[in-house]
């Protein structure tokens, strides 16, 4: 069953809407953990599925993954914390330690090649406007499309690809030409 059913289904039986928790929440739960730092996470992600859970007879079910609309829900939230998260990014670039990341070093070193340049990377995400940091982490972070993006943040799909295009040149002039994610700019 996918989460639109789970969704449509559990306006009548509110118990069904765990398993869109059950689904979705560890992968959120690293998200914000990336982005605000451990200490707020549980408390955003309890928010998110909370606010997800009242809103949840305005879900459109056309739409069959409500992973972007949790991280859309979780977007907003997290724009409450922005000053939270730009003072991480200073703290990392002065200290060149990420808790977070060193946690998953495994799995982040298969997608990032940054670890040199750990520091002036914070610095970079930490100057970028927070629209084009927004879709940057929603892509490079959550791994979701720009179509998925664009339905989180409710904005259309040129303007995700040029925030984030925007984003990763910005980026990788901080970084001297390197290009943190390794990815293309053509992920639909």
């Amino acid at each position: 069953m996918d989460d639109a059913e789970i969704i449509r289904r559990s306006r009548h039986e509110p118990g069904l809407f765990a398993a869109v928790f059950d689904r979705h929440a560890a992968a959120l739960h690293r998200y914000v953990t990336r982005r605000l730092g451990d200490s707020l996470a549980d408390d955003i992600v309890a928010e998110t599925f909370l606010a997800a859970f009242k809103r949840r007879a305005r879900y459109d079910t056309a739409r069959a993954d409500a992973r972007p609309w949790l991280y859309g829900i979780a977007g907003n939230l997290i724009g409450r914390h922005r000053r939270t998260e730009v003072r991480s990014y200073r703290a990392l670039a002065r200290s060149g330690v990420d808790e977070v990341a060193e946690s998953y070093a495994d799995r982040v070193e298969s997608r990032v090649s940054a670890s040199a340049v750990q520091r002036e990377l914070a610095a970079a995400l930490a100057a970028l406007p927070a629209a084009d940091r927004e879709v940057l982490l929603l892509i490079a972070w959550a791994q979701l499309s720009y179509e998925e993006t664009a339905q989180a943040l409710g904005i259309p799909i040129g303007t995700v690809r040029s925030r984030l295009h925007r984003a990763r040149r910005r980026t990788r002039a901080a970084l001297g030409g390197i290009d943190p994610t390794g990815e293309e700019d053509d992920r639909g």
